[in-house]
């Protein structure tokens, strides 16, 4: 659902932007200096090995408040690649992410007294990790941490005396903080918002942290999540080096990067500095979600293909959408309500006319029994209405977030609504109890937790009107209808430093929870606001595993660091047009960094209306993405798949390829799960070494080795598409081959072709695909081998996992899961493939199998001497076991004018090797170089 109130074209919100930064201080050349920073005056070893010191303001001012006169510094290596930073007040608590959300390390308790500056302070120090380096200089304080292999530094919040920023600030709602930076790093991260400019953050964009109901459409914007931390890759001589830096603080904040500094301002927490050392950017995010929590394990079927629309008015319409995929021949495995299903728009309620139970349960177990899923949304607002039970029980509990020790009152969809405090336990025992409520009366089997950073259609201080209807039923349901008034009375609704909240600077409580409003055991709005989503996704989550054990799906608006460990996300309203396609390629990719995997864009855009064109485009993107939904507005006309013959031709084609993929992407999710490897990667991911890629940001990997390459451009039918150094071959047709000195192909891609290719080194593990992922997962598995193009000697490798997905943990040594390791090697004319299997009794069972391998880039002839299978000679003329080959042709390089080069296919089809038993094979060939 989207809130027009907060659309603005990019084109008016670029001019806005531009005034703003006419007196907005962060965005000019020369920052504004505030005071002189601090001086450290004690400093301690801890009994853990960490630094505990103590930090003196040098001169007080008054710019944006009184400074806070002591601090306390805490560093502690907490792993051999994770160093943390942690500065607070010396003498006072402060709010700070709360522990049992993210669960991590306590810092010391605060100290009652502080020692006396002393005589001979210390003017620098250091305490080196396994591979980082923290030091310090003592007056004015500042830090740095340094790489420990190559002395490289990669955080420095010493200003050296120059222009780009001042020293170190920390007042009760004004924190700043600055790092110098080398000019060719390559920064990534610092969400959510729609990046014009691709991947890479690009200096003096504004880069605001605060959730917000703002439609993606608007660029350069605080959107649904907070995201503070950023990726940081250096190519140092030619040898690639990535860091992240985690800031920890839910607080709204300014990130400001010039391209040789970045600076924080931030109205309140602490800070929180966490380092992750790399070197390499998939070790970077392993580091980073073993602490804020490893993505969730995804159901099987969530990887299939989901369509979605707000304006399905009742059952019949979504009967008819699931049968005209199935007319189609276009898979689909998940159908979704926006709140149409609802009464009133109240959650965890049927509209009796439109979506009558007994019908609704009639359906449900006619596409269960396919296998497909059904999947509603749940907005955070419940409707104030006396005879409605979910809220009675809400209040009879006292669950909500309060304003002057009443519940507080906001507009949403229903109308008056009060909004569930997520922070309190109670609140988390009743969201569970509604849900088993609802799942009984409705057994979905996945919730979409929408509108909860918070939004609210008014602001201030709200009262129902007497004497007329709030909403009236008429018009448009996001025109504030409520009796409201502007609070500004309090330091929290109306801070010092002003951020740039929305792209214009407003109220930090306009459209959304009054920031003065308070949590359970007193915390404020204030502080907490960007939590809201994460802590809703978390009550979500444990109410869903709670009802049958099953594995959870919950799809999540708005995010916070470590979301990704509960929920799914989608990028929010966005809009059918070119841009916005090429914008989220770089929203996906940035999830993967943040630590949720599992995520897509609207296809073919939520509103107004795509072209045809355009929407055969986005499928050929949208069936690659890791969550692929189709998802429309109210106001828009129809736009599923197979309204239009082409684009039902194109979504036949590349869902078809999806489907096939479809143990390649559980795997991707499996790994994901215990590692943090995202689904979809930037190139660079595989490729660090190779400067080129840094800021592509029109292709993508799914995993390491297979890249998708689509137009993303008005009439193009061809595309421009960059190929790292090797071999790559188009997954559509493997006879299409490209060896790339590391260099720009265009290719063709007529309106139904998306061009996919497969690296080589890689085994790809492939089914035939299906309509509905029940199906396809029982089909026969096919093996994909790619060699360098023409090597002597090479190797591949590739794994597979494999379990009931229905099981909430997503793990080995449970009875019920089955990982293959997968290899090959190409030496001596001979090739081999064979796989090591760890618990193979779940995949026996299954009874999986594989049917065919395909080895890629041989060169020379076939002249079978000997095919052996687990030891014993096979002789394919006298067997059902069949031998071919093809010729591959090589697009030819027009810039290096070299000619076609040749290489062969070869297949074996026919086999009958066992996915849960180890197998081993070899063929002796005819191989020349």
């Amino acid at each position: 659902m989207f809130s027009p109130t907060y659309l603005l074209s990019s084109s008016t919100l670029y001019v806005l932007l531009f005034l703003l930064s006419c007196f907005y201080g962060g965005f000019s050349s020369a920052p504004t200096k505030i005071g002189k920073g601090y001086r450290l005056i004690s400093a301690e070893e801890t009994p853990e090995g960490g630094f505990l010191c103590h930090l003196q303001v040098k001169q007080k001012n008054n710019i944006y408040g009184p400074d806070i006169p002591l601090l306390q510094l805490y560093v502690k290596h907490e792993t051999g690649d994770r160093l943390r930073v942690h500065i607070t007040d010396a003498e006072k608590q402060r709010w700070e992410v709360p522990y049992n959300l993210l669960p991590r390390e306590q810092p010391p308790a605060l100290k009652q007294t502080i020692g006396r500056s002393r005589k001979n302070p210390l003017t620098v120090s250091e305490l080196a990790g396994s591979e980082l380096i923290f030091s310090f200089i003592a007056d004015p304080f500042s830090f740095a941490v340094k790489r420990k292999s190559n002395g490289q530094t990669l955080f420095n919040s010493s200003s050296g005396g120059s222009d780009s920023f001042g020293e170190m600030v920390f007042k009760d709602q004004y924190l700043e903080i600055s790092t110098q930076l080398p000019k060719d790093a390559s920064l990534y991260g610092l969400g959510e918002n729609t990046q014009p400019h691709g991947i890479k953050l690009y200096p003096n964009d504004p880069y605001t942290l605060y959730t917000t109901d703002v439609s993606a459409i608007n660029l350069n914007t605080d959107l649904y999540g907070s995201h503070p931390v950023y990726m940081d890759l250096r190519n140092v001589g030619g040898q690639p080096f990535a860091h992240a830096v985690l800031l920890l603080n839910s607080n709204g904040m300014d990130v400001f990067y010039r391209g040789n500094s970045l600076t924080y301002k931030i109205i309140g927490g602490v800070f929180d500095f966490y380092f992750f050392s790399g070197p390499t950017p998939l070790g970077v995010v392993d580091q980073y979600t073993s602490f804020i929590g490893r993505p969730a394990p995804m159901p099987y079927w969530s990887l299939g293909f989901h369509q979605c629309r707000w304006g399905y008015h009742n059952l019949s319409v979504v009967e008819d959408v699931v049968e005209s995929y199935k007319k189609a021949q276009i898979p689909l495995d998940v159908i979704w309500n926006d709140d149409d299903h609802m009464d009133g728009h109240k959650d965890f309620t049927l509209n009796p006319v439109n979506y009558p139970r007994p019908k609704l349960l009639a359906f449900l177990d006619k596409i269960h029994s396919r296998g497909m899923k059904y999947i509603v949304i749940i907005d955070p607002g419940i409707g104030v209405n006396s005879s409605y039970g979910v809220y009675q029980r809400g209040i009879a509990n006292d669950v909500f977030i309060k304003y002057d020790g009443e519940p507080y009152l906001a507009q949403v969809w229903p109308g008056a609504v009060n909004f569930p405090d997520f922070l309190n336990p109670k609140t988390v025992a009743w969201w569970g109890d509604e849900i088993r409520r609802f799942h009984e009366l409705v057994p979905v089997d996945g919730l979409w937790i929408d509108m909860n950073e918070a939004s609210n259609f008014c602001s201030g201080k709200c009262t129902i009107p007497k004497g007329k209807q709030c909403p009236s039923g008429t018009g448009p349901g996001w025109i504030c209808c409520l009796d409201c008034k502007n609070i500004t009375k309090t330091r929290w609704d109306d801070p010092p430093y002003k951020i740039n909240a929305s792209g214009l600077q407003v109220p930090i409580g306009f459209k959304t929870i009054a920031t003065s409003a308070v949590h359970y055991n007193g915390v404020l709005e204030y502080d907490a606001h960007s939590l809201y989503g994460f802590s809703q996704a978390i009550a979500t989550h444990k109410a869903l595993q709670g009802l049958e054990g099953k594995r959870p799906f919950i799809l999540s608006r708005s995010t916070y660091v470590g979301s990704g460990k509960y929920a799914a996300h989608w990028t929010g309203d966005n809009k059918g047009t070119w841009e916005d396609l090429k914008y989220s390629i770089t929203a996906v990719l940035n999830f993967g960094m943040f630590g949720v995997p599992m995520v897509g864009a609207d296809i073919c855009g939520f509103y107004p209306a795509p072209t045809e064109e355009l929407c055969n485009r986005w499928i050929e993107v949208g069936a690659f993405y890791p969550f692929s939904r189709d998802h429309a507005n109210y106001y828009s006309p129809r736009q599923e798949l197979y309204q239009w013959k082409t684009v039902t031709k194109s979504a036949q084609n590349a869902l078809g390829m999806r489907y096939k993929l479809l143990p390649y992407l559980y795997t991707l999710n499996y790994l994901a799960h215990t590692s943090g490897a995202p689904i979809a990667r930037p190139l660079f991911f595989s490729f660090p070494a190779y400067k080129e890629c840094y800021g592509l940001s029109t292709q993508f990997l799914l995993g390491s080795s297979l890249m998708v390459s689509p137009v993303l451009e008005k009439g193009k039918t061809s595309v421009k598409a960059l190929f790292p150094p090797g071999s790559w071959y188009s997954l559509f047709d493997m006879t299409q081959t490209i060896v790339s000195k590391g260099q720009y192909f265009t290719l063709d891609a007529p309106l139904h072709v998306v061009n996919v290719h497969l690296y080589q080194n890689t085994i790809l593990p492939m089914q035939q695909g299906g309509m509905i992922s029940k199906e396809a997962r029982m089909t026969p598995f096919t093996l994909i081998v790619t060699f360098p193009a023409g090597a002597r000697e090479a190797q591949a490798k590739g794994n597979l996992y494999l379990d009931n997905d229905e099981l909430p943990e997503m793990k080995l040594g449970n009875g019920y899961s089955t990982h293959v390791d997968l290899y090959a090697t190409l030496k001596q004319g001979s090739v081999k493939i064979w796989s090591e299997v760890q618990e193979g009794k779940f995949a026996l069972d299954k009874g999986w199998k594989i049917e065919k391998i395909t080895v890629l880039g041989l060169s020379g002839s076939v002249d079978t001497s000997g095919l052996e299978i687990n030891g014993s000679p096979v002789a394919t003329g006298a067997s059902i076991i069949e031998l071919t080959s093809v010729e591959q042709m090589h697009l030819q390089d027009v810039e290096d004018g070299v000619g076609k080069k040749k290489s062969l296919i070869v297949s074996l089809s026919g086999l009958n090797l066992y996915v849960g038993k180890k197998f081993d094979m070899s063929m002796k060939m005819g191989v020349q170089g």
